[in-house]
Protein backbone atom coordinates (compact mmCIF):
# COMPACT_ATOMS: atom_id res chain seq x y z
CA UNK A 1 0.00 0.00 0.00
CA UNK A 2 1.67 3.33 -1.04
CA UNK A 3 1.52 6.48 1.47
CA UNK A 4 -1.72 7.44 2.72
CA UNK A 5 -3.01 10.71 3.57
CA UNK A 6 -5.71 11.21 6.40
CA UNK A 7 -7.68 14.53 7.46
CA UNK A 8 -9.42 14.60 10.69
CA UNK A 9 -12.20 17.51 11.34
CA UNK A 10 -13.75 17.89 14.53
CA UNK A 11 -16.39 20.15 16.37
CA UNK A 12 -19.50 20.63 17.77
CA UNK A 13 -22.85 19.19 15.92
CA UNK A 14 -23.94 22.24 14.02
CA UNK A 15 -20.49 23.75 13.68
CA UNK A 16 -20.14 22.55 9.67
CA UNK A 17 -17.96 19.04 9.78
CA UNK A 18 -19.58 17.51 7.04
CA UNK A 19 -19.40 20.19 4.14
CA UNK A 20 -15.56 20.41 4.32
CA UNK A 21 -15.78 16.65 4.38
CA UNK A 22 -18.18 16.28 1.07
CA UNK A 23 -15.49 19.08 -0.29
CA UNK A 24 -12.49 17.21 0.36
CA UNK A 25 -13.89 13.88 -1.14
CA UNK A 26 -14.97 15.60 -4.10
CA UNK A 27 -11.32 16.69 -4.59
CA UNK A 28 -9.85 13.54 -3.84
CA UNK A 29 -11.80 11.62 -6.07
CA UNK A 30 -11.34 13.68 -9.14
CA UNK A 31 -7.32 13.55 -7.97
CA UNK A 32 -7.82 9.58 -9.08
CA UNK A 33 -7.52 8.66 -5.51
CA UNK A 34 -9.07 6.16 -3.11
CA UNK A 35 -10.77 7.29 -0.29
CA UNK A 36 -12.43 5.86 3.00
CA UNK A 37 -14.32 8.01 5.53
CA UNK A 38 -16.33 7.50 8.45
CA UNK A 39 -18.56 10.25 10.67
CA UNK A 40 -18.56 9.58 14.55
CA UNK A 41 -20.96 11.15 15.78
CA UNK A 42 -23.75 12.35 18.99
CA UNK A 43 -27.43 11.29 18.74
CA UNK A 44 -27.87 15.18 18.64
CA UNK A 45 -28.34 17.77 16.85
CA UNK A 46 -26.40 20.52 18.06
CA UNK A 47 -23.90 20.25 20.83
CA UNK A 48 -21.76 17.60 21.41
CA UNK A 49 -19.02 16.24 19.28
CA UNK A 50 -18.47 15.12 16.20
CA UNK A 51 -15.21 13.96 14.33
CA UNK A 52 -14.67 13.38 10.52
CA UNK A 53 -11.86 11.02 9.26
CA UNK A 54 -10.86 10.94 5.40
CA UNK A 55 -8.20 8.85 4.69
CA UNK A 56 -7.05 8.95 1.04
CA UNK A 57 -4.35 7.33 -1.47
CA UNK A 58 -3.46 6.16 -5.10
CA UNK A 59 -3.85 2.73 -3.91
CA UNK A 60 -6.84 1.38 -2.37
CA UNK A 61 -7.61 2.23 1.05
CA UNK A 62 -9.53 -0.54 3.03
CA UNK A 63 -9.91 1.16 6.61
CA UNK A 64 -9.54 4.57 8.84
CA UNK A 65 -6.11 3.31 9.47
CA UNK A 66 -4.25 4.58 13.01
CA UNK A 67 -3.15 8.35 12.76
CA UNK A 68 -4.25 11.55 11.16
CA UNK A 69 -1.81 13.41 9.10
CA UNK A 70 -3.55 16.93 9.50
CA UNK A 71 -6.04 17.89 12.17
CA UNK A 72 -8.73 20.83 11.59
CA UNK A 73 -10.73 21.58 15.34
CA UNK A 74 -13.59 23.56 14.74
CA UNK A 75 -13.55 23.75 18.76
CA UNK A 76 -11.55 23.62 21.52
CA UNK A 77 -12.91 20.17 22.65
CA UNK A 78 -11.18 18.69 19.29
CA UNK A 79 -8.25 19.94 20.01
CA UNK A 80 -8.00 18.62 23.37
CA UNK A 81 -9.02 15.19 22.19
CA UNK A 82 -7.32 14.57 19.54
CA UNK A 83 -4.27 16.61 18.64
CA UNK A 84 -2.60 13.34 19.83
CA UNK A 85 -3.37 11.48 16.93
CA UNK A 86 -0.90 13.70 14.87
CA UNK A 87 1.61 11.68 13.31
CA UNK A 88 5.20 12.45 12.38
CA UNK A 89 5.23 15.41 10.12
CA UNK A 90 1.56 16.10 10.54
CA UNK A 91 -0.04 19.13 10.83
CA UNK A 92 -2.89 21.06 13.11
CA UNK A 93 -4.61 23.87 11.61
CA UNK A 94 -6.75 25.91 13.75
CA UNK A 95 -8.83 29.62 14.70
CA UNK A 96 -6.15 31.04 16.82
CA UNK A 97 -9.02 33.40 18.44
CA UNK A 98 -10.95 30.97 19.89
CA UNK A 99 -8.61 27.81 20.55
CA UNK A 100 -5.72 27.23 22.34
CA UNK A 101 -3.28 24.50 21.29
CA UNK A 102 -1.85 21.59 23.17
CA UNK A 103 1.52 20.46 23.29
CA UNK A 104 2.35 18.22 20.17
CA UNK A 105 4.39 15.75 20.09
CA UNK A 106 8.02 16.21 18.34
CA UNK A 107 7.83 16.50 14.19
CA UNK A 108 4.33 18.14 14.59
CA UNK A 109 3.07 21.41 13.05
CA UNK A 110 0.46 24.00 14.53
CA UNK A 111 -0.82 26.05 11.93
CA UNK A 112 -2.83 29.17 13.50
CA UNK A 113 -5.32 30.88 11.58
CA UNK A 114 -5.88 34.33 12.85
CA UNK A 115 -9.63 34.09 11.28
CA UNK A 116 -11.32 37.41 12.87
CA UNK A 117 -8.17 39.43 10.81
CA UNK A 118 -8.37 37.33 7.87
CA UNK A 119 -12.49 37.29 6.98
CA UNK A 120 -15.55 39.28 8.60
CA UNK A 121 -16.73 36.53 11.15
CA UNK A 122 -19.70 38.60 12.36
CA UNK A 123 -21.04 37.81 8.51
CA UNK A 124 -19.93 34.20 8.26
CA UNK A 125 -20.22 32.26 11.59
CA UNK A 126 -18.08 29.15 10.11
CA UNK A 127 -15.44 30.95 7.80
CA UNK A 128 -12.79 28.88 9.93
CA UNK A 129 -13.98 25.92 8.01
CA UNK A 130 -13.36 27.37 4.40
CA UNK A 131 -10.17 29.21 5.74
CA UNK A 132 -8.98 26.06 7.01
CA UNK A 133 -9.82 24.31 4.15
CA UNK A 134 -7.84 26.51 1.62
CA UNK A 135 -4.90 26.38 4.09
CA UNK A 136 -4.54 22.41 4.25
CA UNK A 137 -4.81 21.86 0.16
CA UNK A 138 -2.23 24.63 -0.55
CA UNK A 139 0.14 22.56 2.08
CA UNK A 140 -1.10 19.18 0.33
CA UNK A 141 0.16 20.46 -2.56
CA UNK A 142 -3.50 20.74 -4.65
CA UNK A 143 -3.89 23.55 -7.09
CA UNK A 144 -6.33 26.00 -6.02
CA UNK A 145 -8.27 25.67 -8.86
CA UNK A 146 -9.58 22.26 -7.78
CA UNK A 147 -10.81 24.05 -4.60
CA UNK A 148 -12.60 26.79 -5.90
CA UNK A 149 -14.58 24.45 -8.76
CA UNK A 150 -15.76 22.02 -6.43
CA UNK A 151 -16.41 25.44 -3.90
CA UNK A 152 -18.63 26.43 -6.97
CA UNK A 153 -20.40 23.33 -7.34
CA UNK A 154 -20.97 23.07 -3.31
CA UNK A 155 -22.27 26.42 -2.86
CA UNK A 156 -24.11 26.91 -6.61
CA UNK A 157 -27.75 26.84 -5.21
CA UNK A 158 -27.09 29.35 -2.40
CA UNK A 159 -26.37 32.19 -4.97
CA UNK A 160 -23.44 33.89 -6.79
CA UNK A 161 -22.88 36.17 -3.58
CA UNK A 162 -22.48 33.20 -0.73
CA UNK A 163 -19.91 31.52 -4.09
CA UNK A 164 -17.76 34.17 -4.42
CA UNK A 165 -17.36 34.82 -0.21
CA UNK A 166 -16.10 31.29 -0.38
CA UNK A 167 -14.00 30.82 -2.87
CA UNK A 168 -12.65 34.61 -1.86
CA UNK A 169 -12.24 32.60 1.63
CA UNK A 170 -10.49 29.68 0.28
CA UNK A 171 -8.15 32.00 -1.54
CA UNK A 172 -7.09 33.86 1.55
CA UNK A 173 -6.35 30.83 3.61
CA UNK A 174 -4.27 29.20 0.82
CA UNK A 175 -2.12 32.19 0.37
CA UNK A 176 -1.70 32.53 4.43
CA UNK A 177 -0.58 28.70 4.22
CA UNK A 178 1.55 28.98 1.50
CA UNK A 179 3.56 32.34 3.03
CA UNK A 180 3.36 30.80 7.02
CA UNK A 181 3.20 27.13 6.95
CA UNK A 182 5.35 24.24 5.79
CA UNK A 183 4.27 22.44 2.64
CA UNK A 184 3.97 18.54 4.04
CA UNK A 185 6.36 16.26 3.19
CA UNK A 186 5.22 14.40 0.06
CA UNK A 187 2.25 16.28 -2.18
CA UNK A 188 -0.81 14.86 -2.73
CA UNK A 189 -0.94 12.26 -5.61
CA UNK A 190 -2.74 12.49 -8.75
CA UNK A 191 -3.59 9.79 -11.41
CA UNK A 192 -5.72 8.92 -14.28
CA UNK A 193 -7.95 6.99 -12.44
CA UNK A 194 -11.92 7.73 -11.87
CA UNK A 195 -14.16 6.79 -8.73
CA UNK A 196 -17.37 7.06 -8.01
CA UNK A 197 -17.91 8.11 -3.78
CA UNK A 198 -20.38 5.72 -2.45
CA UNK A 199 -22.08 5.54 1.15
CA UNK A 200 -23.12 2.34 1.73
CA UNK A 201 -26.73 3.34 2.21
CA UNK A 202 -26.29 4.69 -1.19
CA UNK A 203 -25.03 1.58 -2.83
CA UNK A 204 -27.56 -0.51 -1.25
CA UNK A 205 -30.41 1.85 -2.70
CA UNK A 206 -28.57 1.77 -6.39
CA UNK A 207 -28.09 -2.12 -6.03
CA UNK A 208 -31.52 -2.26 -5.23
CA UNK A 209 -32.62 -0.47 -8.17
CA UNK A 210 -30.10 -2.36 -10.75
CA UNK A 211 -31.34 -5.10 -9.24
CA UNK A 212 -35.05 -4.45 -10.40
CA UNK A 213 -36.61 -3.25 -7.43
CA UNK A 214 -40.21 -1.70 -7.79
CA UNK A 215 -41.10 -1.36 -4.47
CA UNK A 216 -39.41 0.18 -1.15
CA UNK A 217 -40.82 1.11 1.83
CA UNK A 218 -39.36 1.85 5.41
CA UNK A 219 -39.69 3.32 8.68
CA UNK A 220 -36.84 5.59 9.02
CA UNK A 221 -34.66 4.46 11.44
CA UNK A 222 -30.46 5.42 11.66
CA UNK A 223 -28.23 4.47 10.11
CA UNK A 224 -30.42 2.66 7.78
CA UNK A 225 -32.38 5.80 6.72
CA UNK A 226 -29.82 6.51 3.91
CA UNK A 227 -31.43 4.33 2.13
CA UNK A 228 -34.84 5.65 2.24
CA UNK A 229 -33.32 9.40 1.23
CA UNK A 230 -31.97 7.87 -1.83
CA UNK A 231 -35.47 6.01 -2.83
CA UNK A 232 -37.39 8.84 -1.73
CA UNK A 233 -35.03 11.58 -4.00
CA UNK A 234 -34.98 9.10 -6.79
CA UNK A 235 -37.58 6.33 -6.82
CA UNK A 236 -39.63 8.03 -9.24
CA UNK A 237 -36.95 8.49 -12.11
CA UNK A 238 -35.93 5.08 -11.44
CA UNK A 239 -39.74 2.87 -11.71
CA UNK A 240 -40.04 2.46 -7.97
CA UNK A 241 -42.81 3.01 -5.79
CA UNK A 242 -41.48 4.60 -2.20
CA UNK A 243 -43.35 4.73 1.07
CA UNK A 244 -43.03 5.84 4.44
CA UNK A 245 -44.98 3.54 6.59
CA UNK A 246 -45.46 4.32 10.18
CA UNK A 247 -43.88 0.87 11.66
CA UNK A 248 -41.85 -1.62 10.82
CA UNK A 249 -44.58 -4.24 11.20
CA UNK A 250 -46.42 -2.18 8.22
CA UNK A 251 -43.23 -1.95 6.91
CA UNK A 252 -42.53 -5.74 6.30
CA UNK A 253 -45.75 -6.72 5.94
CA UNK A 254 -45.87 -3.94 2.45
CA UNK A 255 -43.23 -5.74 0.65
CA UNK A 256 -44.90 -9.03 1.35
CA UNK A 257 -47.73 -7.56 -0.63
CA UNK A 258 -46.14 -6.01 -3.39
CA UNK A 259 -44.34 -9.18 -3.70
CA UNK A 260 -47.16 -11.23 -3.71
CA UNK A 261 -47.95 -8.99 -6.44
CA UNK A 262 -45.26 -10.06 -8.54
CA UNK A 263 -42.62 -6.97 -8.01
CA UNK A 264 -39.43 -7.31 -6.39
CA UNK A 265 -39.58 -5.37 -2.87
CA UNK A 266 -36.55 -4.23 -0.58
CA UNK A 267 -36.96 -2.60 3.01
CA UNK A 268 -34.49 -1.61 5.62
CA UNK A 269 -34.26 -0.87 9.14
CA UNK A 270 -32.07 -1.40 12.00
CA UNK A 271 -32.00 -4.00 14.58
CA UNK A 272 -35.07 -2.48 16.92
CA UNK A 273 -36.77 -2.18 13.70
CA UNK A 274 -36.25 -5.55 12.52
CA UNK A 275 -37.64 -7.08 16.01
CA UNK A 276 -40.87 -5.87 14.97
CA UNK A 277 -40.61 -7.47 11.64
CA UNK A 278 -39.65 -10.78 12.83
CA UNK A 279 -43.34 -12.13 12.29
CA UNK A 280 -43.88 -11.23 8.87
CA UNK A 281 -40.87 -13.04 7.81
CA UNK A 282 -42.53 -15.80 8.83
CA UNK A 283 -45.20 -15.24 6.79
CA UNK A 284 -43.04 -14.57 3.74
CA UNK A 285 -41.63 -17.94 4.28
CA UNK A 286 -44.98 -19.72 4.89
CA UNK A 287 -46.51 -18.04 1.86
CA UNK A 288 -42.84 -18.67 -0.01
CA UNK A 289 -43.16 -14.68 -1.47
CA UNK A 290 -39.52 -13.62 -1.57
CA UNK A 291 -38.34 -10.19 -0.35
CA UNK A 292 -35.05 -8.92 0.52
CA UNK A 293 -35.11 -6.95 4.26
CA UNK A 294 -31.73 -4.79 5.22
CA UNK A 295 -30.61 -5.11 8.87
CA UNK A 296 -28.12 -1.90 9.50
CA UNK A 297 -26.71 -3.05 12.36
CA UNK A 298 -26.10 -0.22 15.73
CA UNK A 299 -24.99 -0.81 18.83
CA UNK A 300 -27.48 -2.27 21.20
CA UNK A 301 -29.53 -3.52 22.66
CA UNK A 302 -32.45 -1.10 22.87
CA UNK A 303 -31.94 2.59 21.62
CA UNK A 304 -28.71 1.60 22.68
CA UNK A 305 -25.89 3.87 21.29
CA UNK A 306 -27.95 4.57 17.67
CA UNK A 307 -25.04 6.78 15.87
CA UNK A 308 -22.50 3.87 16.62
CA UNK A 309 -21.64 0.50 14.87
CA UNK A 310 -21.84 -3.17 16.03
CA UNK A 311 -22.37 -6.49 14.33
CA UNK A 312 -24.83 -7.59 17.62
CA UNK A 313 -27.89 -8.68 15.35
CA UNK A 314 -26.24 -11.87 14.23
CA UNK A 315 -28.13 -13.96 16.61
CA UNK A 316 -31.41 -12.31 15.92
CA UNK A 317 -31.62 -12.56 11.81
CA UNK A 318 -30.50 -16.25 12.28
CA UNK A 319 -33.50 -16.76 14.58
CA UNK A 320 -36.06 -14.65 13.29
CA UNK A 321 -39.88 -15.18 13.48
CA UNK A 322 -40.50 -19.03 14.77
CA UNK A 323 -40.34 -21.89 13.24
CA UNK A 324 -37.83 -23.95 10.26
CA UNK A 325 -38.08 -21.98 7.28
CA UNK A 326 -35.33 -21.35 3.95
CA UNK A 327 -33.63 -18.34 4.10
CA UNK A 328 -30.75 -16.26 2.82
CA UNK A 329 -28.67 -13.91 4.92
CA UNK A 330 -25.89 -12.53 3.82
CA UNK A 331 -23.26 -9.65 5.03
CA UNK A 332 -21.88 -6.99 2.62
CA UNK A 333 -17.66 -6.96 2.52
CA UNK A 334 -17.30 -3.23 2.18
CA UNK A 335 -19.08 -0.41 0.40
CA UNK A 336 -18.71 -1.65 -2.83
CA UNK A 337 -19.94 -4.62 -2.10
CA UNK A 338 -23.40 -3.30 -0.65
CA UNK A 339 -24.25 -3.01 -4.52
CA UNK A 340 -23.03 -6.14 -5.38
CA UNK A 341 -25.16 -8.38 -3.20
CA UNK A 342 -28.53 -6.68 -3.27
CA UNK A 343 -28.67 -7.66 -7.12
CA UNK A 344 -27.79 -11.95 -6.22
CA UNK A 345 -29.78 -11.80 -3.19
CA UNK A 346 -33.01 -10.97 -5.08
CA UNK A 347 -31.99 -13.54 -7.69
CA UNK A 348 -31.61 -16.43 -4.85
CA UNK A 349 -34.87 -15.37 -2.88
CA UNK A 350 -36.89 -15.43 -6.46
CA UNK A 351 -35.26 -18.38 -7.20
CA UNK A 352 -36.55 -20.34 -3.89
CA UNK A 353 -39.24 -18.00 -3.03
CA UNK A 354 -37.58 -17.42 0.36
CA UNK A 355 -36.94 -13.95 2.50
CA UNK A 356 -33.25 -13.07 2.18
CA UNK A 357 -31.67 -10.53 4.94
CA UNK A 358 -28.24 -8.24 4.14
CA UNK A 359 -26.60 -7.64 7.69
CA UNK A 360 -25.10 -4.14 7.09
CA UNK A 361 -23.79 -2.06 10.16
CA UNK A 362 -23.41 1.37 10.53
CA UNK A 363 -19.65 1.64 9.69
CA UNK A 364 -20.71 0.15 5.93
CA UNK A 365 -23.89 2.77 6.06
CA UNK A 366 -22.74 5.83 6.84
CA UNK A 367 -19.34 5.18 5.78
CA UNK A 368 -18.05 6.44 2.56
CA UNK A 369 -15.54 4.62 -0.01
CA UNK A 370 -14.29 5.30 -3.35
CA UNK A 371 -15.86 2.44 -6.11
CA UNK A 372 -14.23 1.73 -9.00
CA UNK A 373 -17.36 2.44 -11.61
CA UNK A 374 -16.74 -1.13 -13.22
CA UNK A 375 -17.99 -2.82 -10.28
CA UNK A 376 -21.28 -1.23 -10.65
CA UNK A 377 -22.91 -3.08 -13.08
CA UNK A 378 -26.20 -1.48 -13.33
CA UNK A 379 -27.33 -4.61 -15.86
CA UNK A 380 -27.01 -7.76 -13.38
CA UNK A 381 -28.27 -10.69 -14.55
CA UNK A 382 -31.55 -11.50 -13.26
CA UNK A 383 -33.40 -14.43 -12.70
CA UNK A 384 -36.61 -14.25 -11.48
CA UNK A 385 -37.02 -18.41 -10.93
CA UNK A 386 -40.17 -19.93 -11.43
CA UNK A 387 -42.67 -17.27 -12.07
CA UNK A 388 -45.36 -17.10 -13.86
CA UNK A 389 -46.70 -13.98 -16.00
CA UNK A 390 -48.66 -15.11 -18.72
CA UNK A 391 -51.33 -17.67 -18.74
CA UNK A 392 -50.35 -19.38 -22.43
CA UNK A 393 -53.92 -18.28 -23.13
CA UNK A 394 -55.19 -21.89 -21.91
CA UNK A 395 -56.84 -21.79 -18.71
CA UNK A 396 -54.56 -24.04 -15.41
CA UNK A 397 -57.02 -25.97 -13.96
CA UNK A 398 -54.41 -27.78 -12.81
CA UNK A 399 -52.01 -25.35 -11.28
CA UNK A 400 -51.07 -26.10 -7.59
CA UNK A 401 -49.13 -22.71 -6.09
CA UNK A 402 -47.42 -25.25 -4.02
CA UNK A 403 -46.77 -28.35 -5.31
CA UNK A 404 -44.35 -30.43 -4.34
CA UNK A 405 -41.34 -30.95 -6.00
CA UNK A 406 -38.28 -32.59 -5.84
CA UNK A 407 -36.36 -29.17 -5.82
CA UNK A 408 -39.16 -27.73 -2.98
CA UNK A 409 -39.77 -24.82 -5.60
CA UNK A 410 -43.20 -24.91 -6.53
CA UNK A 411 -44.33 -22.67 -10.06
CA UNK A 412 -45.83 -18.95 -8.54
CA UNK A 413 -48.53 -17.79 -10.76
CA UNK A 414 -48.39 -13.42 -9.83
CA UNK A 415 -52.37 -12.96 -8.86
CA UNK A 416 -55.04 -12.07 -10.94
CA UNK A 417 -53.47 -14.09 -13.78
CA UNK A 418 -56.31 -15.73 -15.66
CA UNK A 419 -56.43 -19.33 -15.27
CA UNK A 420 -54.35 -19.55 -12.08
CA UNK A 421 -56.74 -19.04 -9.35
CA UNK A 422 -55.01 -20.09 -5.68
CA UNK A 423 -55.46 -19.58 -2.42
CA UNK A 424 -52.31 -18.33 -0.39
CA UNK A 425 -52.23 -17.94 3.59
CA UNK A 426 -50.26 -17.82 6.64
CA UNK A 427 -51.49 -20.98 7.23
CA UNK A 428 -50.01 -24.55 6.99
CA UNK A 429 -51.79 -25.77 3.53
CA UNK A 430 -51.94 -28.04 0.79
CA UNK A 431 -50.40 -28.19 -2.21
CA UNK A 432 -53.62 -25.84 -3.93
CA UNK A 433 -52.96 -23.81 -1.00
CA UNK A 434 -56.04 -24.78 1.09
CA UNK A 435 -55.41 -24.50 4.53
CA UNK A 436 -54.56 -28.12 5.99
CA UNK A 437 -56.42 -27.50 9.61
CA UNK A 438 -59.54 -26.04 9.07
CA UNK A 439 -61.56 -29.64 9.72
CA UNK A 440 -58.42 -31.26 11.25
CA UNK A 441 -55.04 -31.52 11.15
CA UNK A 442 -53.77 -33.51 7.96
CA UNK A 443 -50.41 -34.69 9.84
CA UNK A 444 -49.14 -36.47 6.80
CA UNK A 445 -49.62 -32.99 4.51
CA UNK A 446 -48.44 -30.99 7.14
CA UNK A 447 -45.09 -33.13 7.21
CA UNK A 448 -44.62 -33.30 3.17
CA UNK A 449 -45.28 -29.24 2.87
CA UNK A 450 -42.71 -29.13 5.90
CA UNK A 451 -39.89 -30.80 4.05
CA UNK A 452 -40.39 -29.75 0.36
CA UNK A 453 -39.81 -26.19 2.07
CA UNK A 454 -36.89 -27.27 3.45
CA UNK A 455 -35.41 -28.99 0.20
CA UNK A 456 -34.77 -25.34 -0.59
CA UNK A 457 -32.04 -25.52 1.60
CA UNK A 458 -29.41 -27.49 -0.29
CA UNK A 459 -30.71 -25.61 -3.48
CA UNK A 460 -29.56 -22.51 -1.78
CA UNK A 461 -26.52 -23.57 -0.47
CA UNK A 462 -25.39 -24.68 -3.98
CA UNK A 463 -26.53 -21.62 -5.62
CA UNK A 464 -24.15 -19.23 -3.46
CA UNK A 465 -20.44 -18.96 -3.40
CA UNK A 466 -18.21 -20.59 -0.26
CA UNK A 467 -15.70 -18.45 1.37
CA UNK A 468 -12.24 -18.56 0.05
CA UNK A 469 -9.16 -17.97 1.90
CA UNK A 470 -7.15 -15.71 1.02
CA UNK A 471 -3.29 -15.52 1.73
CA UNK A 472 -0.51 -18.68 2.25
CA UNK A 473 -2.46 -21.70 3.35
CA UNK A 474 0.70 -22.44 5.57
CA UNK A 475 0.61 -19.12 7.45
CA UNK A 476 1.20 -18.21 11.28
CA UNK A 477 -1.76 -17.36 11.55
CA UNK A 478 -5.70 -17.31 10.41
CA UNK A 479 -7.89 -14.03 10.88
CA UNK A 480 -11.49 -15.17 10.26
CA UNK A 481 -13.44 -12.23 10.00
CA UNK A 482 -17.27 -11.96 8.57
CA UNK A 483 -18.91 -8.48 6.90
CA UNK A 484 -17.52 -4.99 7.40
CA UNK A 485 -14.28 -6.41 9.48
CA UNK A 486 -12.92 -7.05 5.89
CA UNK A 487 -10.73 -4.25 5.04
CA UNK A 488 -9.50 -3.44 8.29
CA UNK A 489 -8.33 -7.22 8.33
CA UNK A 490 -6.61 -7.24 5.07
CA UNK A 491 -4.89 -3.98 6.02
CA UNK A 492 -3.60 -5.36 9.23
CA UNK A 493 -2.50 -8.59 7.46
CA UNK A 494 0.15 -6.30 5.68
CA UNK A 495 1.12 -4.15 8.61
CA UNK A 496 1.70 -7.84 10.72
CA UNK A 497 3.74 -9.25 7.08
CA UNK A 498 5.91 -6.05 7.93
CA UNK A 499 6.67 -7.11 11.34
CA UNK A 500 7.51 -10.88 9.83
CA UNK A 501 4.28 -12.47 10.98
CA UNK A 502 2.89 -14.38 8.11
CA UNK A 503 -1.23 -14.59 7.56
CA UNK A 504 -4.16 -15.03 5.91
CA UNK A 505 -8.20 -14.56 6.21
CA UNK A 506 -10.95 -16.27 5.93
CA UNK A 507 -13.88 -13.31 5.80
CA UNK A 508 -17.18 -14.80 5.66
CA UNK A 509 -20.10 -13.53 3.36
CA UNK A 510 -22.63 -15.75 3.27
CA UNK A 511 -24.16 -16.61 6.51
CA UNK A 512 -26.93 -18.95 5.53
CA UNK A 513 -25.63 -20.97 3.69
CA UNK A 514 -23.03 -21.33 6.12
CA UNK A 515 -20.87 -23.83 4.26
CA UNK A 516 -19.87 -25.28 7.32
CA UNK A 517 -17.93 -28.40 5.81
CA UNK A 518 -16.05 -26.12 3.13
CA UNK A 519 -14.97 -23.88 6.36
CA UNK A 520 -13.97 -26.75 8.30
CA UNK A 521 -11.40 -28.03 5.11
CA UNK A 522 -9.75 -24.70 4.69
CA UNK A 523 -9.65 -23.97 8.90
CA UNK A 524 -8.12 -27.90 9.19
CA UNK A 525 -4.81 -27.30 8.30
CA UNK A 526 -4.11 -23.52 10.13
CA UNK A 527 -1.63 -23.31 12.97
CA UNK A 528 -3.41 -20.59 14.70
CA UNK A 529 -6.85 -19.48 14.29
CA UNK A 530 -8.85 -15.90 15.35
CA UNK A 531 -12.20 -14.74 14.88
CA UNK A 532 -12.59 -10.92 15.19
CA UNK A 533 -15.86 -9.56 15.15
CA UNK A 534 -17.75 -6.12 16.67
CA UNK A 535 -20.07 -7.54 19.47
CA UNK A 536 -19.79 -8.82 23.33
CA UNK A 537 -20.02 -12.55 23.43
CA UNK A 538 -18.38 -13.77 19.63
CA UNK A 539 -21.87 -14.12 18.04
CA UNK A 540 -20.29 -15.76 14.95
CA UNK A 541 -17.67 -17.65 16.85
CA UNK A 542 -20.89 -18.78 18.80
CA UNK A 543 -22.62 -19.85 15.36
CA UNK A 544 -19.75 -21.30 13.28
CA UNK A 545 -19.20 -23.68 16.28
CA UNK A 546 -22.79 -24.78 16.97
CA UNK A 547 -22.64 -25.59 12.89
CA UNK A 548 -19.58 -26.99 12.09
CA UNK A 549 -18.18 -27.73 15.98
CA UNK A 550 -15.27 -25.43 15.39
CA UNK A 551 -13.53 -23.89 18.40
CA UNK A 552 -10.78 -20.86 17.31
CA UNK A 553 -7.76 -20.36 19.29
CA UNK A 554 -8.73 -17.16 20.21
CA UNK A 555 -10.62 -14.08 19.72
CA UNK A 556 -10.72 -10.67 19.26
CA UNK A 557 -13.64 -8.51 19.78
CA UNK A 558 -14.57 -4.91 20.05
CA UNK A 559 -18.42 -3.67 21.53
CA UNK A 560 -17.46 0.52 22.24
CA UNK A 561 -19.62 1.36 19.34
CA UNK A 562 -16.65 2.00 17.13
CA UNK A 563 -14.62 0.04 14.39
CA UNK A 564 -11.41 -1.83 14.83
CA UNK A 565 -8.37 0.05 13.77
CA UNK A 566 -5.41 -1.88 12.16
CA UNK A 567 -3.45 -1.48 15.35
CA UNK A 568 -6.17 -3.17 17.04
CA UNK A 569 -5.79 -6.12 15.33
CA UNK A 570 -1.92 -6.49 15.34
CA UNK A 571 -1.65 -5.79 18.85
CA UNK A 572 -4.30 -8.76 19.41
CA UNK A 573 -2.49 -11.00 17.37
CA UNK A 574 1.43 -10.57 18.83
CA UNK A 575 -0.30 -10.70 22.61
CA UNK A 576 -2.16 -14.04 21.25
CA UNK A 577 0.24 -15.45 19.52
CA UNK A 578 2.72 -14.75 22.54
CA UNK A 579 0.17 -16.88 24.72
CA UNK A 580 -0.48 -14.33 27.27
CA UNK A 581 -4.54 -14.29 26.33
CA UNK A 582 -7.18 -15.96 23.94
CA UNK A 583 -9.26 -13.33 24.30
CA UNK A 584 -8.16 -9.45 23.09
CA UNK A 585 -10.66 -6.84 23.72
CA UNK A 586 -8.81 -3.33 22.15
CA UNK A 587 -9.46 -0.10 23.50
CA UNK A 588 -10.38 2.56 21.38
CA UNK A 589 -8.16 5.58 21.98
CA UNK A 590 -10.44 7.83 19.65
CA UNK A 591 -12.54 9.89 22.08
CA UNK A 592 -15.79 10.04 20.25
Amino acid sequence: MSQTFAIGIGGAAGQGVATPGDIFAKIFSRRGLHLNAYNAYQSIIRGGHTFLTIRTSADEVTSLGDGIDLLIPLNQDTMDRHLRLLTAGGACIYNSDTIHPGTPADGRQLCALPVSKMADISRNKVAQNTLAMGAALSMAGVGFESLEFVLIEQFRRKGEAVVKENVDLARVGYEYAATNFQPFREPLPKTENHYAVLSGNVALAIGGAAAGVKFYCAYPMSPATGVLHWMAAHGREAGIMVRQVEDEIGVVNMAIGAAHAGVRAMCATSGGGFALMSEGLGLSAMAEIPIVVIDCQRAGPSTGVPTKTEQGDLWQVLGAAFGDYPRAIAAPLDIGDCFTLIPEIFNVVDRFQCPGIVLCDLLLSEGRLTVDPKQLDFNPPIDRGELITSNGARVHDDYMRYKITESGVSPRAIPGLPGYIHVVSSDEHDEDGVLISDEYTNTAKRRAMMEKRMRKVSGIEAAVPPPVLQGPHDAAVTLIGWGSTDGVLREARMRLAQQGITSNQLQIRWLVPLHGEVILDILRGARHTIIVENNYSGQFARYLRSETGFVPNGHIRKYDGEPFMPHHIVEAVQEQLAGTTTLSVPTHEVMV
